[in-house]
């Protein structure tokens, strides 16, 4: 799924080839994708793009005072077209859920939304306000905004004292942004058990959680800004210092990294870094770690 950094260089790319260029045409291919009714897609052609932003892992394209925006979930990503491709677009079974062509020299350009697997949740949204959006009206603060402070993130804790931190991190009500992939990178980081709760931190664990989720998302935005769509999740992965690598020696302090088991998903972290050398067991068997 992709995460904050990597929505964020979806944003820097798109913002940098679309602002100022006029939508031509917008062709849906998967019905379900689209989620609201109110405004047709075809709402937004011949208008030009203000500006390209992102909400949390939402992007939003705001053309002519109407926000074309969408989530791409856990399995959905973005093509980026220097040419559009000239086959019609057809509802059907394919990955493929939407196509979006501007104005080019002399051909259009445009993006692709793709979605991969069976279970179909990208979503898309033509809005006149961003609020209408429910995914995004819900959001917690943005972790990197500039008016986020330690006090802040404190607060945060003490609201949420008996949700674990993994949890916490991955909820987007109360942070904005952060997913599976960058809370594992995060705690081990901060060196924090992924069970423990956020109401049982100390002030210096407190202290270097916030430290955590502003350096480690900092580094991984600074790296994804400027690379093209396509190399972003590769990007992603080979950066990973715990998430995905169960097995593999932990980079400060060579312990194994460890995995836990959900029924749909799983979490990585160091034995050695987080949780004084024990293993967790399966979530669905094991009692907390405090």
């Amino acid at each position: 799924m992709p995460e904050m950094p990597e929505v964020e260089g979806l944003r820097a790319f798109l913002a940098d080839r679309l602002v100022g260029r006029t939508l031509i045409r917008a062709d849906l291919a998967a019905i379900s994708a689209l989620k609201t009714f109110a405004l047709p897609l075809s709402a937004l052609h011949g208008l030009e793009v203000e500006s390209v932003e992102r909400r949390g892992k939402f992007l939003a394209l705001d053309v002519g005072g109407t926000w074309l925006a969408f989530h791409l979930a856990r399995a959905g990503w973005l093509t980026w077209h220097e040419t559009v491709p000239a086959t019609p677009v057809r509802p059907g079974k394919g990955p493929l859920a939407l196509r979006v062509a501007f104005e080019g020299d002399p051909d259009p350009v445009g993006f692709s939304l793709t979605e991969a697997g069976t279970q179909k949740h990208l979503a898309v949204y033509v809005v006149a306000d961003l609020d209408e959006i429910p995914g995004i009206a819900r959001l917690g603060p943005d972790p990197l905004a500039a008016d986020f402070t330690h006090e802040d993130f404190a607060a945060i804790l003490a609201e949420h004292a008996r949700t674990q931190v993994k949890g916490l991190l991955k909820d987007q009500s109360v942070l904005a942004g952060i997913g599976n992939a960058y809370s594992d990178e995060i705690l081990q980081a901060a060196r924090l058990s992924p069970f423990k709760l956020a109401g049982s931190l100390t002030e210096d664990e407190a202290s270097a959680l916030y430290a955590a989720i502003r350096a480690e998302l900092t580094t991984a935005i600074d790296r994804a800004v400027g690379e093209k769509p396509a190399h972003l999740k590769d990007g992603k992965r080979t950066t990973m210092r715990v998430h995905g690598r169960k097995g593999d020696p932990c980079p400060e302090c060579a312990t194994p990294i460890a995995e836990v088991s959900f029924a749909d998903s799983f979490l990585n972290y160091c034995p050695g870094c987080q949780t004084g050398g024990k293993l967790l067991a399966d979530r669905r068997m094991s009692k907390l770690l405090k």
